[in-house]
């Protein structure tokens, strides 16, 4: 009887070892194939600009193989050939990725978004030329409504399913068996279920203007999916600004109303409005965002350049325009009212002084906390370096060239085409009329709600002479 007891309790025992084993085993296999965090680094301050996470991944993050098919699947879902370059999308030779879009592992390969699909700026000087890219500056043809949509488009149709994705990712990648069981039964189909609902939260966009390629509305998207505000009507359609050289911008009002005077806040409620969460924000590698934006420098206006009217532009600039747009200008950096530069006023009705509160005390309790949001009566009389690149001109990018923004509002053009980054040296903007322009393009209506064309008038009286000096000028900035 004492060896069958004995015989038992060694039974009993490697039962237990092996059923440990097995729930280890399993736990692990769940933990590595589904929560194991990689961290994602770059050496380089532009590459982790870039493609390095800005902690959007976990919550917002579409699996890689997954994302990288779509296009595939759902042409029929895009504006046009090229997959996700159709949407304005810049993706360099040899990376895995666009510009603006990580890869990051946590469990399994995620794509996720970082500050750069907004503020990468590109130009061409010919249609067949390879785009000159500028980090940090203002993209003139993201349309990130567009891509939004597109998600959801692909997750509503029918084709959306295992049978239909795996088949399609085989071209670009062999799953074990394990991953294969996974993607099959449970990440497909919660990446269908979380793009339908990301595409709900932000069915508010089909009942106000779209945004159109190179811009998008900041703040809405904060208000009515982060900080769960009632939805209301207002219109935040906005142009995408540069955030380089931020050490000389020290001190100003920061975004197109001067919502936020700190530089730290503005990285952090960036990625939190691109989809990091409270318990994802990479304070560190946000931190590097800082240091990288703070220190580089615009680009140089790549054309000829005429010295001498250069010369008599800068005397008119500082005679015209260098209290509000010059460094060291009494009004540059500072919100001016409304009412007295009269351009569009929904971006600033937009942020709302409920908003600010609400957003102050988002991260209490957390080291990263906000208290510099703020609710203002106008916009900003920002700096203009490296402007020859910023265009389309005014918060809400609707004046094409800086030759139109010197024309009296009823002369300005009332429709273009944004979104094409061929370079119009001639007017200093981007190609906005003609056939490649309509074609590659989103049509700006003036009359449309939000895109109004009025206001700053400064300069508008100058004699053609002076507005061809000033023009000049204001390439080398």
């Amino acid at each position: 009887m004492k060896i069958f007891k004995e015989k038992l309790g060694r039974i009993l025992v490697s039962i237990a070892l092996v059923v440990v084993l097995l729930v280890g085993g399993v736990g692990y296999t769940a933990w590595y194939h589904l929560f194991r965090d990689v961290p994602l680094t770059y050496k380089s301050p532009e590459e982790h600009f870039k493609y390095g996470s800005i902690g959007t991944e976990a919550a917002q993050g579409i699996p890689y193989w997954i994302w990288l098919v779509l296009p595939r699947i759902f042409p029929d879902k895009l504006p046009g050939p090229g997959g996700y370059t159709s949407l304005g999308i810049t993706w360099e030779e040899g990376k895995e990725t666009p510009i603006g879009f990580t890869k990051k592992t946590i469990g399994f390969p995620r794509v996720g978004i970082t500050c750069a699909v907004c503020h990468t700026a590109t130009y061409r000087t010919s249609p067949l030329e390879k785009p000159q890219i500028f980090p940090a500056g203002p993209s003139n043809k993201f349309n990130s409504q567009a891509y939004v949509r597109f998600l959801g488009a692909a997750a509503s149709d029918p084709r959306f399913t295992a049978d239909y994705i795996l088949d399609e990712i085989k071209y670009n990648h062999e799953f074990s068996w394990v991953e294969n069981l996974l993607y099959r039964f449970l990440i497909i189909p919660q990446t269908k279920k979380a793009l339908l609902q990301q595409s709900a939260d932000f069915a508010w966009m089909d009942s106000r203007p779209n945004w159109g390629a190179g811009r998008i509305d900041p703040f809405n998207p904060v208000k009515f999916n982060t900080l769960k505000l009632p939805k209301d009507d207002t219109i935040g359609n906005s142009d995408m600004m540069p955030i380089w050289n931020q050490a000389l911008h020290k001190g100003f009002a920061l975004h197109w109303d001067g919502l936020e005077t700190s530089l730290k806040e503005t990285v952090q409620t960036g990625a939190i409005g691109d989809g990091a969460t409270k318990d994802s924000l990479p304070v560190a590698d946000l931190q590097r965002v800082e240091d990288y934006i703070s220190e580089l420098s615009p680009p140089k206006y790549p054309f000829a350049i005429d010295q001498k009217l250069v010369n008599k532009g800068s005397q008119i600039f500082a005679n015209t325009c260098a209290s509000c747009h010059a460094f060291g200008g009494e009004r540059t950096g500072t919100v001016i009212p409304v009412d007295e530069v009269g351009t569009d006023r929904h971006r600033l009705d937009m942020w709302t002084q409920q908003a600010a509160d609400t957003y102050n005390h988002f991260g209490d309790g957390y080291p990263w906390d906000f208290s510099q949001l703020r609710k203002n009566n106008g916009y900003v009389a920002v700096s203009l370096d490296g402007l020859w690149i910023r265009a389309p001109y005014l918060h809400n990018g609707s004046v094409p060239s800086l030759q139109d923004l010197l024309e009296k509002p009823e002369n300005r053009p009332q429709t273009f085409y944004r979104g094409y980054d061929v370079y119009d040296s001639q007017k200093i903007g981007f190609i906005s009329a003609g056939e490649e322009a309509k074609r590659v393009g989103f049509k700006y209506d003036t009359t449309v709600a939000a895109n109004s064309n009025q206001g700053h008038v400064y300069g508008t009286d100058l004699p053609s002479d002076d507005k061809k000096a000033l023009i000049e000028y204001l390439k080398t900035l």
